[in-house]
């Protein structure tokens, strides 16, 4: 099969390899990788993983079946985020855990349904799972223009009827969020607080946060309401001064979408459950996908590209790849 791996010599880079097809065996599939996403994560993990295959986000076709597989059967469709410990999705072929998996939205093309599962899988979880949050309540999701922050935008407010601060700091950002369900823009490069205030709040009951968590913290802390929650999806080396929310019985979590795959935790078959009800918010609309970029077929420069562009924070949405496949 073919593959794409970070460069041995440059880790901004990536080289296209021949590689053994690899085989499903127990719980596992072999998919045929049809399309793939970009998200942080690649790149984040990227430095130190020279020869190693990235990509967690990926929609393909079933081509074979390990023995204990129960769920699904060879040609079957299907869309998933995957093990960040198990090589990624940018192949031709990966092998992956079934309970991680669910059938693609059918009214979604592979590129599209790629856009979805990690942030999709990390939305819900950190909503439904960290925040729990209720009907009707207050939310700010700081970065609500980007892949994850997008479908909490959608999920709080068609699911769960909220009322969805959004933060953006560019107009086109600003106008996604607005888009997908946002009632209120504020830019998280200001005083957040304050342009809280001049929307008439002083508080909000849950804060949703894609981006910079040690930086925002002070002004969520600020921000959060009594008794509130806080559920950040960026890892941070800083000390964050919990004890800034203390008095108010606020709660702070961490939401990593891997945790559960990684440590073989006894609900990991929630994520492709997750996934499948997903798929059928996807199909009834109630959901609309992130993809923003044109369709693009799988290069090493283009990935190399897309990398560059992750890093430095232009994304607005998700960018994805259709993957060639041996006959071209």
């Amino acid at each position: 099969m073919k593959a794409w791996i970070v460069s041995s010599d440059d880790t901004d880079r990536f080289a296209e390899v021949e590689l053994p097809d690899p085989s499903a065996s127990g719980r596992d599939l072999l998919v045929r990788v049809e399309a793939l996403s970009l998200n942080p994560v690649d790149t984040k993990v990227r430095k130190g993983r020279a020869g190693k295959i990235l990509g967690w986000d990926a929609s393909g076709r079933v081509v074979a079946l390990g023995d204990q597989v129960t769920g699904f059967q060879v040609g079957d469709e299907v869309y998933y985020a995957g093990d960040i410990t198990r090589p990624g999705c940018n192949a031709q072929l990966q092998v992956v855990d079934e309970r991680l998996v669910a059938h693609k939205p059918k009214r979604l093309s592979h590129v599209q349904a790629a856009a979805i599962p990690l942030t999709a899988l990390t939305a819900w979880e950190g909503l439904y799972e960290q925040l729990a949050v209720r009907e009707g309540a207050s939310l700010l999701v700081i970065n609500s223009a980007g892949g994850v922050g997008s479908l909490v935008v959608q999920m709080a407010k068609n699911l769960s009827k909220m009322h969805v601060i959004g933060t953006a700091s560019r107009p086109e950002s600003a106008a996604w969020a607005r888009q997908h369900g946002a009632d209120d823009i504020i830019n998280h490069r200001q005083d957040m607080p304050e342009q809280l205030r001049a929307l008439g709040r002083e508080h909000v009951d849950y804060v949703f946060c894609c981006a910079a968590t040690a930086a925002h913290f002070p002004a969520m802390a600020e921000m959060i309401a009594p008794q509130g929650r806080i559920v950040s999806i960026v890892e941070t080396d800083d000390a964050l001064p919990l004890g800034t929310i203390f008095s108010k019985k606020a709660s702070f979590s961490w939401e990593f979408m891997f945790a559960k795959s990684m440590h073989g935790t006894s609900d990991m078959d929630s994520q492709g459950q997750i996934l499948a009800r997903v798929a059928e918010l996807l199909e009834a609309g109630t959901l609309q996908g992130t993809l923003t970029e044109a369709e693009t077929t799988l290069t090493a420069e283009a990935l190399a590209e897309a990398h560059a562009a992750q890093a430095a924070g232009r994304m607005i949405g998700k960018r994805c790849f259709r993957v060639p496949q041996p006959s071209e």
